[in-house]
């Protein structure tokens, strides 16, 4: 079949992508960027489209000629910098299933989310079930899924998450969580496989959950059994996890897409469970417990080293921008006479003032840059070709500040390494 995935270099997106290119499928692959994706997945012919923008059955109707199913993996998981979730859950779906008919494409498969047909405690749910309603009442052999959360042997989201707490030694615990019915993406993608062919069931809505309830708190200690680390302990976490959801959400308005924000809180004291009876009838599928899917696949090193990554991954990025950002402020502020000194004795003369307000300014923007998720990388690549001009021009200007003792400029040489590490760790997916 000619199929159109949105959504198609995400988490569950890139599954079935590479799930149906396996089979034979020709498929038309969705995203707004497509980068690496189209590189690793070359058989795909790729889509440059954002969902948030076409908003609009003629932004869609141009790229389904001769398609016979339309499986939507888009998701956001709260507005920010580069999200909004009633354009990617609502307005932009509404139109392409607009287009469908349009089009006569009949099949249409939609993720949505588990509990978002009981009341939507956040912008997430209430913005899925509106695209879900929407898709409902179009004549089209529609096919809903509503997965509860979803793990796999990649991670993105949530399910990073994870295995970010299962790495620390003290596990925070997380008031007023749910239970979690964990659902594998192996199963999900399975799910999409059967439900694609026109003769499989239509105009169905299906909840896709595991077959066990698990506290949030037993989730994490599954994933630390199967990195092979300790027990940890448990530590009280409800004080610390406010300032942690606020955290994420500036985080998000910086184009960042932290698993914790206050749509995460909101849906967690929900938790994930549903009734997997339906699916299974349906499928023939049987879900796999969570502990059995860990087992049946042993972490490697690299599994650790990324769970234990995630966590410091933040903390690198924030370090780095305030210390970009900070530079800027002691240039300008307390540090300006002794730099306009040394800039006299590199034999600026005249300029030595602006000089010093012109690196400030630098130092400024790389930090901003850093801060910046869209021009993140950019923002590294300025820090490490300042750090290397400072080193080279210091040596040259300057070379007794080799002999200083706090050793200003050996230390540059650490800020480039973990410069290269917060490159080679920018990248999500």
């Amino acid at each position: 079949m000619r199929v159109l995935i949105t959504g198609a270099t995400g988490f569950i997106g890139s599954a079935v992508l590479a799930r149906l290119l396996a089979e034979g499928h020709e498929v038309h692959a969705v995203t707004r960027r497509a980068g690496s994706a189209a590189r690793r997945l070359s058989p795909a012919r790729w889509i440059e489209l954002d969902m948030a923008r076409a908003v609009t059955p003629q932004a869609w109707a141009p790229h389904l000629a001769g398609v016979e199913a339309v499986v939507n993996c888009a998701g956001a998981l709260q507005d920010g910098g580069r999200d909004s979730v009633e354009a990617v859950h609502h307005a932009g779906p509404a139109a392409l299933f607009a287009a469908c008919e349009a089009a006569g494409v009949r099949r249409v498969i939609q993720i949505s989310a588990i509990g978002a047909d009981r009341g939507q405690l956040s912008a997430f749910s209430r913005t899925k079930a509106e695209g879900d309603a929407d898709l409902a009442r179009r004549d089209l052999d529609w096919v809903i899924l509503r997965p509860s959360v979803v793990v796999g042997r990649s991670a993105y989201g949530g399910s990073a998450l994870f295995r970010a707490l299962a790495s620390l030694p003290l596990l925070p615990r997380i008031g007023a969580a749910g239970e979690l019915q964990i659902v594998q993406l192996d199963d999900v993608v399975e799910t999409i496989a059967v439900l694609l062919p026109p003769e499989a069931p239509a105009r169905v809505a299906l909840e896709l959950a595991g077959p066990e309830r698990l506290s949030f708190d037993q989730v994490v200690a599954t994933y630390r059994q199967w990195l092979g680390y300790r027990p940890a302990r448990a530590v009280p976490g409800a004080f610390l996890m406010p300032l942690m959801y606020r955290l994420g959400d500036l985080a998000g308005l910086l184009g960042w897409r932290p698993p914790i924000r206050s749509n995460a809180r909101r849906e967690m004291v929900r938790g994930a469970v549903g009734d997997p009876g339906p699916w299974m009838a349906a499928t023939g599928i049987r879900p796999r417990p969570f502990g059995e899917a860990l087992a049946a696949e042993p972490a490697s090193v690299q599994e650790r080293w990324f769970a234990s990554l995630y966590l410091l991954k933040a903390a690198v990025f924030t370090i780095f921008a305030l210390f970009w950002i900070a530079t800027f402020a002691i240039s300008v502020g307390p540090g300006f006479a002794a730099g306009e000194r040394l800039m006299l004795e590199a034999g600026a003369g005249p300029l030595a003032g602006p000089s010093v307000v012109a690196g400030a300014i630098a130092d400024l923007l790389v930090g901003l840059a850093i801060a910046w998720r869209p021009t993140a990388r950019r923002g590294l690549w300025a820090a490490l070709g300042l750090s290397l001009f400072y080193l080279v021009a210091g040596s040259i200007l300057v070379p007794r500040l080799w002999a200083e003792p706090l050793g200003p400029m050996t230390k540059i040489f650490p800020i480039m390494a973990l410069n290269l590490i917060a490159l080679a760790i920018l990248e999500d997916r």
